[in-house]
């Protein structure tokens, strides 16, 4: 019993001693790093960053898109402007003015950037495998580094030493699977799952989220011991059944006419899920179909609200502009290698809709 006094006694005046004052609450306070320098004075930028490259006095970085004409990139000019701003870099947003990809425009743009003098760092989207490694070269040739963002074309010129900002196109399994539950538990005993596409257009990541969202969707079906019943089409290579990419909710409208048993029908970018979501309110069965998609632009997000669509997989487009921002930021002051941020997906649904996009992050 003495010996549990004597503790309390102990206990009670190291309490006393840590509200004494500031002092004591602050003994943890770093103010040197163990090499010797002042923490203040190592945060601070380097001398000749200013004046990198162009030598103009400021750094001037270029964010160019495929697709600036549906909204979806947005928020990634949003996050790009805040990044910028914060480290007092001027931001060049520039994009094909299309409201679907757009590649040999977006080429036409980056070509005229690349000849300007000012430019001291290029951030691009990606979504052509090979169609911009002479890009990448002729700014490494000027010393200007290179960023991809939201598309990811894995064989681009020297590729490792790049970053990449983005969601991988496997992350479309979360909708696949959300699409197979939502038709179980719809009750459905047999129908076709179907997955447009605007194949034609080569975008590799898109076409790949259409097959990682199919096998997520077979998967699991089969798991509920339920595929048999049911027709999953995502046309002959898995990359998704071809629509009009000039009349897309026409062709879409067409194709789930033509079926006569959809059940489940699911997007996998910003422009093939706002048409799913103008197809189901038009023939008017967003009560008997399970819609998923990709990106959560206005329309999709209002296509949710109204139930035409299900759910729809969002990527973070805010973190796909600031953060290659930041990252050639850091390697231009700090030497930092290319690091890759994964967006990861989040998908949203008439459940959590109002909670995205209060801030332009989504």
């Amino acid at each position: 019993m003495l010996r549990q006094k004597g503790w309390l006694a102990g206990a009670a005046s190291a309490l006393a001693l840590a509200a004494s004052g500031p002092a004591m609450a602050q003994s943890g306070v770093l103010e040197k790093a163990v090499g010797g320098y002042s923490f203040e004075e190592a945060a601070k930028e380097a001398e000749g960053t200013k004046n990198y490259h162009s030598n103009d006095g400021g750094l001037t970085f270029a964010l160019i898109t495929h697709t600036a004409g549906n909204g979806f990139f947005d928020p990634t000019y949003v996050g790009a402007k805040v990044a910028a701003d914060a480290f007092g870099i001027k931001l060049l947003m520039l994009g094909s003015e299309a409201p679907v990809d757009d590649i040999p425009r977006q080429l036409e743009i980056i070509n005229q950037i690349a000849q300007d003098p000012t430019i001291d760092g290029l951030i691009l989207t990606t979504p052509q495998a090979g169609a911009y490694d002479d890009i990448v070269k002729a700014m490494e040739a000027k010393g200007v580094p290179v960023a991809t963002t939201n598309s990811f074309d894995g064989t681009l010129y020297d590729r490792n030493n790049i970053s990449h900002t983005g969601q991988d196109a496997s992350a479309a399994a979360i909708g696949g699977e959300a699409m197979a539950k939502c038709v179980l538990a719809s009750g459905a005993e047999g129908g076709s799952i179907i997955f447009p596409n605007t194949t034609t257009l080569g975008n590799v990541e898109v076409n790949n989220r259409i097959t990682a969202a199919f096998e997520a969707t077979v998967k699991a079906l089969n798991a509920a011991g339920k595929l048999e019943q049911f027709t999953v089409d995502a046309g002959p290579t898995n990359i998704g059944i071809d629509v009009d990419q000039n009349n897309v909710v026409g062709s879409i409208v067409s194709l789930i006419e033509s079926r006569g048993n959809v059940v489940g029908v699911m997007g996998a970018n910003g422009f093939v899920t706002p048409a799913i979501g103008d197809a189901v309110a038009q023939l008017g069965i967003g009560d008997k179909v399970c819609s998923y998609g990709f990106d959560l632009g206005p329309a999709q997000k209002e296509h949710i609200k109204t139930g035409n669509l299900d759910g729809a997989l969002g990527q973070q487009p805010f973190l796909q502009g600031f953060w290659p921002v930041m990252q050639l930021y850091l390697q231009i002051d700090r030497g930092i290698a290319a690091a890759d941020l994964d967006t990861k997906a989040q998908l949203v649904t008439k459940d959590t809709v109002e909670a995205v996009g209060k801030r332009f992050e989504n």
